[in-house]
């Protein structure tokens, strides 16, 4: 059986996922703008799970900036060490805490380049955060999504950076908040770093059905 074309795996992966994952629930348990955001600076290197378990003492305390800041760095330390990098993220949630009292007036800006700025955030994590906060359409693209995304052949990218540009291209805007999670949930349950090599899940084996060797991805 031949392989298909980039048009036929776009249409079957978009059809395929949404009949998956017609639900998109954010992963990051959160309260609203500010703790989500919290809650993404804290994923980086940790796993969705890990940061559910450690942000409800966390937000206790203080889930909002003005209440962040009355805490100090060495007691935000202690709270988020299980998500590992505590050193940098303690004092980058301090220090964004701060900057949003002084410039935003303790919300969260709805703006990417402001996002951006921001210790400790940042493109992908500004991606989620205009996508799942405000509902405006990014593609954050982590590393799990550029693997996949060249498993199935939608980019050739050599870093996420590239990835996300060809995403973008592959996909109608409206599409974009709701299959950046999609690919991750699929992820997560079939095409799992180690579970799939490109010719193991069922979306691989469908766009790639001749593919005789282990997909080489680029690391993002």
């Amino acid at each position: 059986m031949a392989n298909m074309s980039k048009a036929e795996r776009i249409s079957y992966i978009g059809e395929r996922l949404q009949s998956l994952y017609p639900e998109t629930p954010v992963p990051l348990d959160h309260q609203d703008s500010y703790t989500l955001l919290i809650a993404v600076l804290l994923s980086a290197q940790c796993t969705d799970e890990r940061v559910n378990q450690v942000t409800p003492a966390l937000f206790e305390q203080a889930n909002s900036p003005d209440r962040m800041i009355l805490l100090s760095v060495e007691a935000i330390r202690a709270i988020i060490r299980p998500c590992g990098l505590s050193p940098q993220k303690s004092k980058a949630i301090h220090r964004l805490s701060q900057i949003l009292l002084d410039l935003y007036d303790g919300e969260v800006p709805a703006d990417m380049a402001a996002l951006e700025q921001l210790p400790g955030v940042g493109h992908k994590t500004a991606s989620v955060v205009m996508a799942q906060a405000f509902g405006l359409p990014t593609f954050p693209v982590d590393t799990h999504i550029h693997r996949l995304a060249q498993r199935w052949g939608l980019t050739r990218g050599r870093n996420v950076v590239e990835t996300e540009r060809d995403l973008k291209r592959a996909f109608p805007i409206e599409c974009w908040n709701a299959l950046h999670l999609q690919i991750i949930f699929y992820g997560r349950e079939y095409c799992t770093a180690r579970g799939c090599d490109g010719r193991v899940c069922e979306i691989c084996r469908t766009c790639y059905p001749a593919r005789k060797h282990p997909k080489r991805c680029n690391k993002a």
